[in-house]
């Protein structure tokens, strides 16, 4: 299936909108969307987009900031790198992640694997200013 770059890019305008806020779009998911998600120490996994969006709110409830670092379309759908920003405990939050969906021709995703570096907080934010130069930020 080739999906229509339209529908793609009103998909990562929503899959942005849900991160932040965490409410997804109308149309986020397919009802039968899996998503497969990879964490420096556990997987889990969705077999509904309902499933799939209470799993974000039970493992990261927290609205915050995405920037979208590159979004591509693919055959199937898109492949987004991103960081986000968040306010928890009395402190700002960080994570780098990166997803790839697969997009029917409604714009739903039917399919969602993430990959996350874990949260950082503002400890090991320092910790690895104070270690590393980044050359792109």
């Amino acid at each position: 299936m080739r999906t229509v770059a339209t529908e793609v890019d009103l998909s990562v305008a929503r899959v942005v909108e849900w991160l932040e806020t965490g409410v997804a779009p109308d149309r986020t998911f397919a009802a039968d969307c899996f998503a497969d998600v990879s964490l420096p120490h556990w997987r889990v996994q969705f077999a509904t987009g309902a499933a799939t969006i209470a799993g974000r709110r039970r493992w990261h409830p927290y609205p915050g900031v995405v920037r979208v670092e590159r979004a591509d379309r693919t055959e199937s759908g898109f492949v987004m790198a991103f960081e986000e920003r968040w306010r928890h405990e009395e402190q700002n939050w960080y994570c780098r992640e990166q997803l790839t969906a697969d997009v029917d021709d409604a714009g739903e995703i039917t399919e969602l694997r993430v990959y996350c570096t874990g949260d950082w907080d503002e400890a090991r934010q320092a910790e690895h200013a104070a270690e590393v130069t980044l050359i792109r930020s």
